[in-house]
């Protein structure tokens, strides 16, 4: 890798990032509530027209500033209009890729190629950036915004806070457009905390971004008018309870309330495959004895932070700083602390170059006998050699369903994918038993871990999900019930009971169309109802006595919300 210039670096990057996630995007059908809800309401502007707050789920307006659905739109525009699983993914998938690239040129241009490239490698395998990189969620987009603003920040201290960051500027804006004003906060966060940690006077540092704060905020400002013109007083209610009441513990409901530790086990979790490697190599780090002086402690800190590194200190600030932000609020979730992802990547390789150093080999061993255990575990449900028993309680079926996923696994291109990581794992074995402990090793091992990803995203987890999706329910509904025969409504007792982020058939929805309107508030004359069995049981007969008369034609073969999904042709006297 030494002889390997930054630029061949970037290419061979790029040829890497694109192999090893495009090609299996449109492979899972959608399985959570998360990504139809969010790509139905780029199908929604598709089909309204209306670019600035579309319907959808039956009169809901979304949850979410509208360009991370604009992308989806625009990708699928090219796709002749129409929004697909590949297609709703792919905006997550080039901001990922974007973001690794953008990171390496960082990186390479005041570290080196070497540190770079590996940082780009970890940054594109840990779990949570891969598994968001293929996600129809706005997490990602949001994460590689804020990134980026954080890299064209530091190139304007570089040049002395002379100019404008208009990049930056605008990288913000559109995270602002993405998530809301959490978009322009942690960019000017973590830089305003950093120039003070360099000795900028806090009225020059306070005033400047707080200037290119407001000049981010022009483009989302404009959007909210058109919004809030659209949906009035229900659209500001949804605007403060989503930013201002989940910032400061007022919302109306709970949501992603975890405790104060959630965020150091969800990072821990996160980082995997890595984290095991960082783990493993506490045992080879030498210790010292030490003696509880607080007062030194402080001194030699704060020492250290004022001869650090300018890169390495951004770096830790962007970790810190996002990370105490994010633990603030009760509303916690894994993706949002996804920005200090690259940046712990960075610190990461330069560990890994120090660890080289201790001739340890330990890891990528580890990693080999796993590639060769995940083969073998392959081979033996192929051959039924375990039994449907050994799964008991709440979860049994879906496991039983796992497994006849994984023994249905059939085809060339999938018993190649499995293949890959088992001969790089037989390669590393050959491999570290004839060459002396190198930087070279570090590469072997990011290749027996994105080898391990390729077999996992491509053969085993796309027929593992799809056991879980209900797009064949879709399918059968709307064959009992096409568009054609009236209009089909949705009654779900959790949605109408919830306080805020209703519950919808968000999955059913998006594969019939959009199509499906709310029962509850239209109180429609006569259409054809879908509702779970239990919720038709308690619910029902209420209707009855307004009028409505019910006669069941479908009931699904798998549960839908966790019951049995109905249909009823109804009419009201």
């Amino acid at each position: 890798m030494k002889t390997l210039t930054s630029n061949k670096a970037f290419w061979l990057l790029l040829v890497i990032c694109v192999v090893t996630i495009l090609p299996f995007l449109g492979l899972p059908e959608y399985h959570t509530k998360g990504e139809p809800r969010e790509s139905i309401v780029s199908y929604s502007m598709l089909e309204s027209d209306n670019w600035i707050l579309p319907r959808n789920n039956g009169g809901e307006i979304p949850y979410k500033p509208p360009f991370f659905h604009w992308t989806i739109a625009a990708v699928s525009t090219l796709n002749g209009g129409q929004v697909t699983e590949m297609t709703s993914r792919l905006p997550s998938a080039i901001a990922l890729i974007s973001m690794t690239l953008f990171g390496f040129l960082f990186f390479a241009k005041r570290k080196g190629t070497e540190v770079a490239l590996l940082t780009a490698f970890i940054t594109l395998t840990n779990f949570e950036l891969h598994r968001a990189g293929a996600n129809c969620r706005v997490d990602m987009v949001l994460t590689a915004l804020t990134v980026c603003a954080l890299y064209c920040f530091y190139r304007w201290y570089e040049k002395g806070l002379k100019g404008i960051p208009w990049l930056a500027i605008l990288l913000m804006s559109l995270g602002t457009l993405t998530k809301g004003p959490v978009g322009t906060i942690i960019p000017c966060l973590v830089t305003g905390v950093f120039l003070l940690l360099r000795g900028v006077n806090f009225f020059r540092a306070f005033l400047l971004l707080s200037a290119w704060a407001i000049l981010s905020l022009i483009l989302p400002f404009c959007w909210y008018i058109a919004a809030y013109q659209q949906g009035g007083e229900e659209f500001l209610a949804l605007v403060m309870e989503e930013n201002f009441g989940r910032m400061t513990n007022t919302m109306s409901y709970d949501s992603c309330v975890n405790p104060w530790h959630y965020n150091f086990v969800t990072l821990f979790a996160g980082y995997v495959p890595w984290t095991l490697l960082a783990l493993l190599s506490l045992f080879s780090l030498p210790y010292h004895k030490f003696s509880i002086q607080p007062a030194a402690w402080w001194k030699r800190f704060t020492a250290w932070i004022k001869n650090m590194d300018p890169v390495d200190l951004f770096a830790l600030t962007s970790i810190v700083a996002t990370f105490i932000f994010y633990c603030i609020p009760q509303s916690k979730r894994s993706v949002y602390l996804m920005p200090i992802y690259p940046f712990i990547a960075y610190f990461l390789a330069k560990y890994l170059f120090y660890l080289v150093k201790k001739r340890s080999k330990v890891y990528g061993s580890i990693l080999a006998v796993l590639s060769l255990l995940l083969f073998a575990c392959f081979i033996a449900v192929k051959c039924g050699l375990i039994p449907e028993t050994i799964f008991q309680g709440r979860h049994a079926q879906n496991n039983i369903n796992f497994l006849h996923a994984i023994q249905n696994i059939n085809g060339i291109g999938s018993f190649i994918l499995i293949a890959i990581p088992t001969l790089l794992g037989i390669c590393w074995w050959f491999y570290q038993r004839k060459y002396t402990l190198s930087n070279r090793f570090l590469y072997a091992i990011v290749a027996l871990t994105m080898g391990m990803y390729i077999a996992l995203d491509g053969a085993y987890q796309p027929p593992i999900l799809n056991s879980k999706s209900v797009k064949s329910v879709a399918a059968e509904i709307d064959r009992v019930v096409p568009a054609s025969a009236g209009t089909l409504y949705e009654f779900i007792e959790a949605g109408v009971r919830s306080i805020g982020d209703p519950v919808h058939y968000f999955e059913i929805n998006f594969y019939l169309g959009n199509r499906i309107g709310n029962f509850y508030k239209d109180r429609p004359s006569e259409g054809f109802l879908l509702i779970g069995m239990q919720d038709a049981e308690r619910n029902l007969p209420e209707f009855e006595k307004e009028g409505y008369q019910f006669e069941r034609i479908y009931q699904s073969p798998k549960p839908v919300l966790r019951q049995t999904a109905e249909i009823y042709k109804f009419i009201k006297k």
